[in-house]
């Protein structure tokens, strides 16, 4: 596998609506490009462009940056293990990353139980929810504790929200937990499975509490994508959010782009469950507060 090395400042950004970007201004000559200038979230694009391209297996170790995540568990600068897979659906790379977590364990002297259930499962086993079918009521139900204002949220806001108040911190510390295919209006830039219900061949670990990593069987279609991004943008918008100019470069190979999965792991995330903190200044140098 190959180490590769991309931009961090990119003319676009990240459509999602949950993720926040920095962006700053270049004063060089207008002949440069766009003036402004959005540091990554994510490699993601870029290593796409080069899969297109025909490097073949890669791999990013770098630097990524997200606007507004400060706090005991969030640095808004943080390092990101981003990999990609040549012919490999989600499946395949979740055991891959299930196994490089384990031996990131085992350099520590531990070991941990292996859980792998689907989006839905998850649901029905620790909630005696089906995901699918339970109506908005139903899924706010088990969160009225917290006092969570409704105001402009969606199915799969309350979906989320299931996850992180209710499900993630019942999670035990010595397990990994893989969830896969979850639903298809939380795709992202995975492929959707057809059936009933359709599926997005998506996965999420998680050791213990704290999700590690995020991934795909790497949708190829860039029509799609493009209406993933622009219902992306009418989404921020209703949020009274700015809307985020679209990777046209990536979208211009997009098709070109091999059957293959990718997966981006957050490195602290994985140092902070080593060494068994919950503060990731344990394992920053300088944490955002003190660079």
């Amino acid at each position: 596998m190959l180490e590769v090395e991309t931009p961090i400042l990119s003319a676009a950004g990240n459509t999602e609506p949950n993720i926040e970007s920095f962006t700053t201004a270049f004063s060089g000559h207008v002949d440069a490009g766009a003036r402004e200038r959005w540091l990554r979230t994510s490699p993601e694009y870029p290593l796409k462009r080069l899969l297109a391209a025909g490097v073949g297996d890669c791999y990013e170790l770098g630097r990524v940056f997200r606007n507004g995540e400060a706090g005991g568990r969030h640095n808004p600068e943080f390092t990101m293990l981003e990999w990609y897979r040549l012919g490999w659906d989600h499946h395949r790379l979740m055991r891959e990353t299930m196994d490089l977590v384990q031996a990131a364990l085992a350099m520590a002297g531990r070991r941990a139980e292996l859980v792998v259930t689907t989006y839905r499962q998850l649901f029905q086993d620790q909630l005696d929810i089906d995901p699918v079918h339970a109506t908005i009521d139903a899924l706010r139900a088990p969160l009225a504790e917290y006092g969570i204002d409704p105001a402009g949220l969606v199915r799969d806001d309350w979906l989320d929200l299931l996850i992180t108040h209710r499900l993630q911190p019942a999670f035990p510390r010595d397990r990994i937990t893989v969830i896969h295919d979850y639903p298809a209006t939380q795709c992202a830039l995975a492929r959707i499975r057809s059936g009933e219900p359709p599926l997005a061949e998506r996965f999420e670990l998680y050791l213990g509490r704290y999700e590690l990593a995020n991934g795909y069987h790497e949708l190829n279609d860039a029509s799609e994508q493009r209406g993933r991004f622009e219902r992306d943008n009418v989404r921020r918008r209703e949020r009274g959010l700015r809307e985020v100019p679209l990777d046209e470069n990536l979208l211009a190979v997009l098709d070109a782009l091999p059957d293959c999965a990718g997966v981006a792991l957050g490195v602290e995330r994985l140092l902070m469950c080593l060494a068994g903190t919950d503060a990731i200044a344990d394992v920053l140098a300088f944490p955002f507060s003190a660079a």
